[in-house]
């Protein structure tokens, strides 16, 4: 593919903004660096393509150069309760997602070092300000650039971190607990400032950081911290559907500190799945129909953050401040969504759930990236009419606290990153929906992938059916879009 229609996005996008804050890809140098560094996308939804590039263009905005290495923000200006740099860590885990897919691998590595090796060096140190999935992202951009000494080289300070999470955090069952704050979810329906209760999010968390380090020692080949992750993964997913499943809700709940269940169904029990938690069973895979209900989590402008059925739905705040009893924030829409990938990819048991119902969210989500005519990305939305809660604030403008280009790549085309040589591709488009698309420029383990479907073989003139090429070499050709896997690619 050509660059062509990333030039003409990218003049538009600099076109409609004042550029009030400039970092350290200004917009006049924004086509040069995105040319260099992401995935190129076509396909027939206009909106999914232009949010796609959007997301990239916003992403960038983000990047600072600093005496102590690249970071990225979350807030475009500068906001109080940022640490040095204006660095939040809230949304590490969308950053390194999202940016596991840039070709230069400097920019993730200085930022995943400025948190284990900057922040803690501050008085007031900000990484354990914010629940984190950190050590599964660092893991998760390891299957797609499989650079081991990387891995190497952090693992001691990833294993610390943890260790410091399990003093903080862990109470004597074994299960982590968290204010809905620090969850980056306040004023939720379940949540508390005081109370230490036991959440699905961070203990899903935990569970996946396990996850990753017990792998990540294995490649290092550290026998004794990879059978210590992996006794805690063992017993954090019992503790975590022993404890956090309520069966008569048949949902991930949070159990509060005072006893019981919140008896409120919120995002937060979708992720689970982010990591592969739950066992693949029926009963788990029900959950997922309060996804479609319009009393659960239904809505005209996307994902709600607690199902519209329950009576404190919207109830906790001016409808300005920072909800999560109800409106749409992206930050849990792309937690959602990778879990439904997931549930879809990985699991038999998928209750009433199928490619169309991903498709048709993500395309939602897509759609709601518009203020006043305009593209736009900001902090979280009225369910109902799309509003962004907190107007056109300048702080809020380019909200980097989500992900989306990771989800059309490694979701909805289906780019599946492994530690091994089989390149897995596994498609959500449903079937029948597109004619024709096409992924190129994709840095993956080392070579330049490209992957298209091209009904008629009329669009792109490089065959008909779903192909595969890595470094200008074919090495899949299915005639229908299809589930795909192809060793030593």
């Amino acid at each position: 593919m050509s660059t062509t229609t990333l030039k003409n996005y990218v003049t538009y996008f600099n076109s409609i903004d004042d550029e009030a804050v400039k970092n350290y890809v200004p917009n006049d140098q924004s086509f040069e660096w995105l040319s260099n560094n992401i995935p190129l996308f076509d396909c027939p939804d206009s909106t999914l393509q232009e949010v796609y590039y959007y997301r990239w263009w916003a992403f960038r905005k983000h990047l600072k150069e600093t005496p102590e290495g690249y970071v990225f923000t979350e807030f475009i200006t500068k906001v109080n309760h940022a640490g040095k740099y204006n660095a939040i860590s809230s949304a590490l885990g969308h950053h390194i997602y999202e940016g596991r897919w840039l070709h230069n691998p400097q920019y993730i590595n200085d930022y995943i070092s400025f948190w284990l090796y900057v922040d803690p060096k501050h008085v007031a140190q900000r990484f354990h300000g914010f629940s984190s999935w950190v050590d599964d992202a660092v893991y998760n951009r390891y299957l797609v650039n499989l650079d081991k000494p990387f891995i190497q080289k952090n693992l001691q300070a990833l294993d610390a971190d943890y260790r410091k999470w399990q003093q903080e955090k862990q109470l004597p069952s074994g299960l982590f607990w968290q204010f809905d704050v620090k969850d980056a979810m306040e004023e939720s329906i379940s949540g508390s400032r005081k109370e230490k209760n036991r959440r699905p999010s961070i203990n899903s968390y935990m569970y996946g950081n396990a996850k990753a380090l017990e792998a990540m020692a294995a490649l290092a080949q550290n026998d004794t911290l990879q059978r210590r992750y992996q006794q805690q993964t063992t017993e954090l997913k019992k503790l975590t559907l022993d404890s956090l499943w309520n069966d008569s809700a048949h949902f991930f709940e949070v159990r509060l500190e005072k006893g019981g269940f919140s008896n409120a169904r919120e995002a937060i029990g979708f992720i689970p799945w982010y990591f592969n938690l739950p066992d693949d069973k029926p009963a788990y895979a029900s959950q997922w129909d309060q996804l479609i209900d319009p009393t659960g989590f239904k809505a005209p402008w996307g994902i709600t953050t607690a199902e519209r059925r329950h009576p404190l739905f919207r109830t906790h705040g001016s409808g300005h401040g920072c909800e999560w009893d109800g409106p749409v924030w992206p930050f849990a829409t792309t937690q959602t969504l990778k879990g439904l990938s997931n549930l879809l990819t990985r699991y038999t048991n998928q209750g009433r759930m199928n490619k169309s119902v991903f498709y048709d969210e993500l395309l939602k989500y897509a759609h709601s990236h518009t203020m006043n005519g305009k593209i736009y990305l900001g902090e979280y939305q009225d369910d109902k009419t799309g509003e962004w809660l907190k107007g056109d604030n300048p702080r809020s403008k380019f909200y980097n606290h989500s992900g989306f280009a990771d989800l059309i790549i490694s979701d909805l085309v289906g780019l599946k990153p492994r530690a091994d040589n089989v390149l897995e591709i596994h498609p959500l488009i449903p079937d029948r929906k597109w004619d024709w698309f096409c992924l190129d420029n994709v840095l993956y383990h080392g070579k330049m992938l490209t992957i298209l479907y091209d009904k008629t073989g009329k669009h792109y003139g490089k065959g008909k059916g779903f192909i595969v090429f890595s470094d200008g070499k074919r090495v899949i050709k299915e005639k229908a879009l299809t589930p795909v896997s192809v060793r030593s690619f």
